[in-house]
């Protein structure tokens, strides 16, 4: 593996694992917007956790999976502030929360990291 490639697995791991993270640091508030949102942010936790594990030992699954979290991730933030989720109306006024802004900066460069590994192996 170059020096290349090793980078690009540990940014792949770092930005899946804030994407991660910033879902559980705000799980616990989601829960008093409808609790199905709750849960949904800790799964995506424990869903980056196991994509994490995936891209550091090298699977594909890893990255596919991380790619379905951060794209997911990506639309539920605009979803939530254009037509609404599921019993949670729509919330135009909170496109610059600093959690939401840094979760969308985290999620757009690791969709950016996968095209650009994709394109790269090809």
């Amino acid at each position: 593996m170059n020096k290349s490639s090793t980078v690009l697995l540990w940014f792949g791991v770092v930005l899946v694992l804030i994407i991660g993270l910033i879902h559980v640091i705000d799980a616990k508030d989601s829960f008093s917007d409808a609790v199905y949102k709750g849960w949904l942010f800790y799964a995506n936790g424990v869903a980056a956790s196991i994509a994490a594990y995936g891209i550091y030992h090298k699977h594909n699954w890893g990255w596919n999976l991380g790619l379905m979290i951060a794209v997911g991730s990506f639309g539920g933030y605009i979803a939530s502030r254009t037509v609404g989720l599921p019993f949670i109306p729509a919330e135009p006024d909170a496109w610059f929360e600093p959690l939401g802004v840094a979760a969308m900066i985290a999620e757009g460069l690791f969709i950016a990291l996968f095209l650009g590994k994709t394109v790269k192996n090809k």
